[in-house]
């Protein structure tokens, strides 16, 4: 029987819910989704598998112009998704009208591989509109086949998806069967912790922390974690505690439950905040923390 494997790299601006997408695909929580923008600072790879096909999903940041060394870095994961792709992902959402950036825009429709334009959140928009943005994406990336779908709502999902193994190529596959992501656990317990905190912390101070998990160790019924929320001043630090410790241990629970969904057995979570100065700004420490290769 043939077989048929392939990179598969979900681009857009952010916020229009390529996170979402990829988790439908994978049916796991891989990615961050909140409604704040710049939730996915990583490039993180999912893996579905069939018993004919392995499609490897790329999610990247939402593109923008970088401000600080962060936002540089998590936009040098976003050009990697144009190098190893078999199929390109273009995502936007209904009423949207360009890329933040006209190069990527250029990329995209100069690709020689496929390209699959995503016109997401339809469900919030009425036939007319619709046609409209069906007939300006075709005229603006003419190289693309566009799908209509809603993300959230799982509509038109499993069409695009079926499509996607239409378009791979014929391969191997580059992942053993039975793996969910390339990312190892501490990955995906600092992601949650860090979802927590854009949900439940206003303005700056979610995207001034970096979660780093210390400590990971799983005993037969049970994983004890130790993770540490770096911030980059005193005053984050106590409004991350917040009043009698209240703030921090309301992340602490949330966190526990979804980790223990997502590894199927009792977790112990410990929280501690440090203040890191200036790391978004900082070479080494974002080369620790995974961001610079």
């Amino acid at each position: 029987m043939s077989h048929k494997a392939g990179f598969v790299n979900i681009i857009g601006n952010p916020n229009v819910g390529k996170s979402t997408l990829m988790n439908a695909f994978i049916g796991e929580k891989l990615s961050i989704i909140t409604s704040k923008a710049q939730t996915t600072r990583h490039r993180i790879l999912g893996i579905v598998n069939g018993e004919d096909f392995q499609v490897v999903l790329s999610d990247t940041p939402g593109i923008i112009k970088p401000a600080y060394e962060l936002q540089e870095s998590m936009m040098g994961f976003v050009k990697s998704a144009f190098e190893d792709a078999d199929v390109l992902i273009y995502m936007v959402e209904i009423g949207e009208k360009d890329l933040k950036d006209e190069a990527f825009f250029n990329k995209i429709t100069s690709s020689k591989i496929p390209v699959i334009l995503l016109l997401n959140k339809i469900d919030k928009s009425d036939q007319e509109q619709l046609e409209n943005q069906v007939q300006t994406w075709s005229e603006k990336v003419p190289n693309a086949e566009i799908f209509p779908i809603s993300a959230l709502e799982g509509f038109n999902v499993k069409e695009v998806f079926n499509r996607i193994i239409e378009l791979l190529p014929e391969s191997p596959p580059f992942y053993p069967k039975d793996q969910l992501t390339d990312k190892p656990e501490r990955f995906f317990i600092n992601e949650t912790i860090r979802e927590k905190i854009l949900m439940h912390y206003k303005k700056e101070i979610p995207y001034a922390v970096e979660v780093d998990t210390e400590e990971f160790f799983e005993e037969e019924n049970i994983i004890r974690v130790r993770s540490v929320i770096m911030v980059e001043r005193e005053t984050q630090k106590g409004i991350i505690i917040g009043h009698k410790g209240t703030a921090i241990k309301r992340v602490g629970v949330e966190a526990r439950k979804d980790l223990e969904k997502f590894f199927g057995k009792q977790i112990h979570v410990e929280l501690y905040v440090k203040v890191n100065k200036n790391w978004r700004s900082n070479q080494n420490q974002l080369k620790r923390f995974g961001y610079n290769n």
